[in-house]
């Protein structure tokens, strides 16, 4: 089995391929061994010292480490765990792993013209933001709109959570093109 990695734009995270699907579907993160328990895979993760953050996707696993140990360290022992667990055979998730992440949306229901404003942040999230971020290791996902003040906020996950350039990226990127696709848009912020 061969694992590639990549640099993310966080250089406290590292993306893994390991060239078969991780979930397929969906996402998962953790962050914590307890919050990974019923999860197979990211419990192994979390034994290897040094590991702080975990995050399934469809065929990577995004690994966030702890400021006290460096790559060069900590990537063999990751690479080991990986594979073990995949050619173990063992499964991704367990029977009690926690629901899929698709979604940290707030519980806000929208009516008139705010659904319709809802509606097309999200297509542009999923078509235009999503894809790109999932190439650098992370996920961002719709987590509600302000009709009032014109802000969407959003969740950050894997690689874009914590990261340096994460803020750059929420208002020099995602904020314009919202902006210009929606202009009741007029400002985006993060989810803590």
């Amino acid at each position: 089995m061969f694992i590639q990695t990549e640099s993310t734009p966080n250089p406290r995270t590292l993306k893994f391929l390991p060239g078969r699907d991780v979930l397929g579907q969906g996402s998962r993160e953790y962050g914590d061994a307890d919050a990974a328990l019923g999860a197979p895979l990211a419990t192994a993760l979390f034994n290897v010292d040094g590991v702080e953050r975990v995050y399934l996707g469809g065929d990577f696993i995004t690994i966030t480490k702890s400021e006290e140990i460096e790559w060069p360290h900590l990537k063999p022992h990751v690479l080991a765990a990986i594979m073990d667990h995949f050619t173990s055979g063992r499964p991704v998730l367990g029977e009690g792993a926690a629901p899929s992440d698709e979604t940290d949306e707030a519980d806000v229901v929208y009516e008139g013209d705010a659904a319709g404003i809802v509606k097309e942040l999200k297509e542009i999230i999923d078509a235009r933001v999503r894809p790109a971020v999932a190439r650098d290791g992370g996920d961002i996902t719709f987590h509600s709109w302000d009709h009032d003040q014109g802000i969407v906020r959003l969740n950050m996950r894997g690689a874009c959570a914590g990261c340096p350039s994460s803020t750059l990226t929420l208002k020099q990127g995602i904020e314009n093109m919202l902006r210009h696709y929606v202009p009741e848009v007029n400002a985006v912020e993060q989810v803590v």
